[in-house]
């Protein structure tokens, strides 16, 4: 029997090859080929096939593209540009449950190499290693974990931006992660807590006898680094001479020990990070121009705890559970939530953190942490009103997100939430404690 007279395996064979869902989408955004995978995650449950539905109305379960619904499509991008992207979307199960999920997305081109279709290999995360990396799942976490997700494959150099508190060394932590040097070593260098002389020693390293005191060999942290990722934080705190040799490295790979006279090969992945501003500090002369444009080749804004109210009971319990005393957790009630949130934090996730875990101390003994447990550092919004109790919208959004994770929301609610807000669906999530995505997904099955 010859090769020719053998049955060429089809489309759909090769694809259920696949081990997670894979799914082959047109331009207009119609699914045109899916594997036992994805219909077995992403069926719609009532015995229709997803091939012919729209991509969003499967995994997103809204009626519009996801770009319009702040978060990057990479079909778009796809069909844009012709390269391959990587981002990271949060889906829909046939069972309505959200999860993350990094989608891989590739051009299919025709005869003539214009793309014809987009291959999307989806890659369900596990939210137990997401949760310890990133907390939230708020509109502006996602963008973020979505940009994260397209850098991190990468080799680029990445600058990450925010106010101090933010969580800059989590997110570090979270590019090395899904990095292929994620085996490699992670390692902090901290430019704040450290003068001139021991940041250019800890860094490069040193000889024996290169100053007084060095009486040894001594491997810097780009050599620790080697096959890693070296986060420097606080970078615009880098004196300008040893900011000279910072770019020398990311631009040769090489670093020389104080006191040496050879030049060392280090393969390291640079991830930098500032409360700063660094324009303004190139402006003054302060900071070395060069450098700040090869620092900010990728530059990732880390938005601040006042800008995403949605996370705020999810980091509280977060923070409970993982502390030292985790042993006797004590729930949080749905009046310390709605308390919580009316607090902008002006130190962000950290003061956060301080404040749970200095009310789960007061609390000891007790069967709950309550409202009085809660000492803040600034004033509350209440306060601010004239101590005219806690703003309505805060309170509900708080309850709401207790209630989400024991059960859905009723038709009921979600009807009065609109009623309340004039039809407003984004000041209607709000206040239930969804997404607007969500609230949208509620409205249409209410339809149905």
């Amino acid at each position: 029997m010859s090769c020719d007279s053998i049955a060429k395996p089809s489309c759909e064979q090769i694809i259920n090859i696949l081990p997670d869902p894979f799914v082959v989408i047109d331009r207009n955004y119609r699914i045109m080929a899916a594997n036992a995978q994805y219909r077995r995650r992403y069926g719609l449950g009532n015995g229709d096939d997803v091939v012919g539905r729209f991509c969003y109305e499967v995994s997103h379960r809204v009626d519009t593209p996801c770009s319009q619904h702040g978060e990057h499509c990479p079909l778009e991008i796809v069909f844009s540009t012709g390269q391959s992207t990587q981002v990271m979307h949060v889906h829909y199960d046939m069972n309505g449950h959200e999860e993350y999920v990094q989608l891989q997305s590739t051009p299919l081109f025709d005869d003539k190499g214009k793309v014809l279709y987009v291959g999307e290999y989806i890659f369900p995360i596990s939210q137990k290693r997401q949760d310890t990396l990133l907390i939230g799942r708020s509109r502006p976490m996602v963008r973020m974990t979505s940009l994260l997700q397209r850098v991190a494959p990468t080799t680029t150099t990445v600058l990450l931006l925010g106010e101090s508190g933010v969580g800059k060394e989590c997110v570090a932590k979270y590019v090395h992660e899904y990095s292929p040097r994620g085996g490699g070593p992670f390692v902090i260098v901290d430019c704040g807590t450290l003068g001139e002389n021991l940041i250019e020693s800890e860094l490069f390293g040193h000889e024996k006898g290169a100053f007084t005191g060095a009486t040894g060999r001594k491997k810097g942290l780009f050599e620790v680094a080697h096959g890693g990722t070296l986060f420097i934080d606080e970078i615009a705190e880098l004196p300008l001479a040893l900011q000279t040799k910072l770019l020398r490295v990311l631009e040769t790979g090489t670093i020389r020990r104080l006191g040496g006279t050879e030049y060392i090969n280090v393969d390291v992945r640079v991830v930098a990070a500032t409360h700063g501003d660094l324009q303004r500090m190139v402006e003054r002369g302060a900071f070395r121009q060069d450098l700040y444009y090869r620092l900010s080749a990728f530059p990732v804004h880390i938005p601040p705890l006042r800008d995403r109210p949605d996370d705020i009971a999810a980091l509280a319990e977060h923070f409970l559970a993982s502390s030292e005393d985790a042993d006797r957790y004590i729930p949080l009630s749905p009046e310390v939530i709605e308390t919580l949130m009316t607090y902008d934090y002006p130190g962000n996730a950290r003061e956060l953190r301080n404040i749970v875990e200095r009310a789960a101390i007061l609390a000891y003994g007790e069967d709950i942490i309550r409202p009085e447990h809660l000492v803040f550092e600034g004033p509350r919004r209440e306060d601010a009103q004239g101590g005219g109790g806690l703003d309505m919208g805060l309170a509900a959004s708080g309850r709401r997100m207790l209630q989400r994770r024991n059960g859905r929301l009723t038709d009921d609610e979600v009807l009065h939430a609109l009623e309340s807000c004039d039809g407003h669906r984004a000041k209607a999530a709000q206040r239930l404690g969804v997404s607007e995505r969500t609230l949208y997904r509620y409205v249409e099955r209410m339809r149905g």
